[in-house]
């Protein structure tokens, strides 16, 4: 199908972003990789009348050090991140979700950004962003503020970003010991089931995503680990493991608990 009508203002500031969107309310939608988007205006699922691309704001791209974080800009693409030098050396769990990430063509056009704001239940980075207790970085016209990760994630499609709101980073803990284990959807290579692990001298944190309508902490197989692969039978404890026709409930709970596993080993 064709999208809807729409007119296109490529900004060059985040100021200017935030203008529109104050300005245009829910009649304007924000541009970067355009790979969840585009398909929702194709099907007209969403029929904005005025799109906002953030893609070429100065800065938003760019990947760097501060102190014990790895900040990533909300515009840096999956390639970007999966190619970094700095993410692979000193946050390497996040370069292998966004490697697992589509195909090609998803890998060089769309965004870390666009993915957390999308919230898809079977996207990726949710649950590398949970296992890592990242923040991220949203700005409106009214100022800066930042969501803790366990926060962010609300419901299906959902999260605490205010309608006004942009993404323009994300802040994560440097992580020397972490893990994305997925078990594929075979044609969009969405998560079915995806697991993030990492591990310090407290313990473990887990990200789970694909298994619930909202990606999770999985706590109960935190609080049991001791060191063994034996927690990874909590991994759905007290979750709505969700039904489709990739993977019925019984299935993908069995598969939640094979993926915990292989990533704690």
């Amino acid at each position: 199908m064709i999208p809807a009508k729409f007119d296109y203002i490529k900004v060059s500031s985040i100021n200017e972003a935030v203008d529109l969107v104050d300005k245009h309310g829910f009649d304007a939608k924000i541009l970067a990789g355009g790979h969840s988007l585009i398909p929702a205006m194709k099907l007209r699922l969403n029929t904005p009348s005025i799109l906002i691309d953030i893609s070429g704001i100065e800065g938003m791209n760019e990947i760097k050090e501060s102190g014990d974080e790895i900040i990533v800009g909300a515009n840096c693409t999956h390639k970007q991140i999966m190619s970094s030098d700095l993410v692979k050396n000193q946050l390497n769990i996040l370069a292998q979700t966004a490697a697992t990430i589509g195909d090609v063509q998803v890998r060089n056009r769309g965004t870390i950004g666009g993915s957390l704001a999308h919230s898809d239940p079977s996207a990726d980075y949710p649950a590398t962003v949970l296992a890592c207790d990242a923040k991220i970085e949203v700005t409106s016209k009214n100022g800066s503020r930042t969501i803790d990760a366990e926060d962010f994630f609300q419901g299906i499609f959902t999260t605490a970003l205010e309608d006004d709101e942009i993404i323009t980073a994300v802040r994560f803990p440097k992580v020397k010991d972490g893990n994305y284990q997925k078990f594929y959807q075979s044609a969009s290579r969405f998560a079915v089931v995806g697991v993030a692990v990492v591990k310090d001298g407290n313990g473990v944190k887990v990200g789970i995503t694909g298994v619930a309508d909202t990606p999770y902490r999985a706590k109960a197989v935190e609080k049991a680990y001791d060191g063994s692969t034996d927690a990874a039978t909590h991994a759905v404890d007290g979750v709505d493991v969700m039904s489709d026709h990739f993977a019925d409930s019984e299935y993908r709970a069995h598969l939640a608990k094979v993926m915990v596993k292989k990533a704690l080993a």
